[in-house]
């Protein structure tokens, strides 16, 4: 109307989005409308529902606490320092990944996909929220971890490197998590085999951790 003086800022701002606010809401978007297309094993009676059972069998083998007790218990049986130093690492390397995870899960608090089925294999309080893939970081981190310190023939090193796709492209397929879930939680966990591999403990730098067993 005449006389009518000029929008304020932040009306402005809403009635012209920025670029990449609009770029962010389409991806956005794209991701959910993917996500839940590719949730074939979301349920029984989902596209391939058949082959759940399959996928929360692979679910589980990528499961923290499956890794941790079997690290922890090879800790205790090992009796070589060699493999000790390996296998505490291992166990430094799946103790940070779950405190990160856990904190940008808290921090961020996106909500699962509305048709995932809340059955998985034992959760705590925050496995509520999807991103990122705490699966997903953990099968980056334990892949660049065997692949670096374990001496293994090609046909178990393409194995391991499978086994990290299979582990991340079962929670989009359960219906766990959204694509960009396991995208951030692969990015995250090879950027978490960095830090370990500068924190790398030893006898020469942690005497007293090693004096444990």
């Amino acid at each position: 109307p005449a006389g009518a003086g000029p929008l304020p800022e932040e009306d402005c701002m809403k009635l012209n989005p920025s670029f990449v606010g609009i770029a962010l809401s389409s991806l956005l978007a794209v991701d959910l409308w993917a996500s839940k297309r590719l949730g074939v094993c979301a349920g029984e009676g989902s596209a391939w529902g058949s082959a759940r059972p399959l996928m929360k069998v692979i679910e589980v083998s990528g499961h923290g606490i499956p890794w941790l007790l079997g690290t922890f218990y090879g800790l205790c049986q090992s009796d070589s320092s060699a493999a000790r130093e390996v296998l505490l690492n291992l166990l430094f390397a799946l103790l940070l990944d779950l405190a990160m995870v856990a904190v940008v899960k808290g921090l961020v608090k996106r909500p699962r996909p509305t048709h995932n089925k809340m059955d998985m294999f034992v959760t705590i309080s925050v496995d509520k929220y999807s991103f990122p893939s705490g699966h997903a970081t953990r099968a980056a981190l334990v892949c660049r971890f065997v692949l670096r310190h374990l001496v293994l023939a090609v046909p178990l090193r393409v194995l391991v490197v499978l086994w990290a796709l299979m582990v991340s492209l079962s929670r989009v397929m359960l219906g766990r998590h959204n694509m960009t879930d396991v995208l951030f939680g692969l990015l995250l966990g090879y950027a978490l085999y960095g830090v370990v591999e500068r924190c790398w403990l030893s006898p020469a730098t942690v005497p007293a951790l090693f004096a444990l067993w």
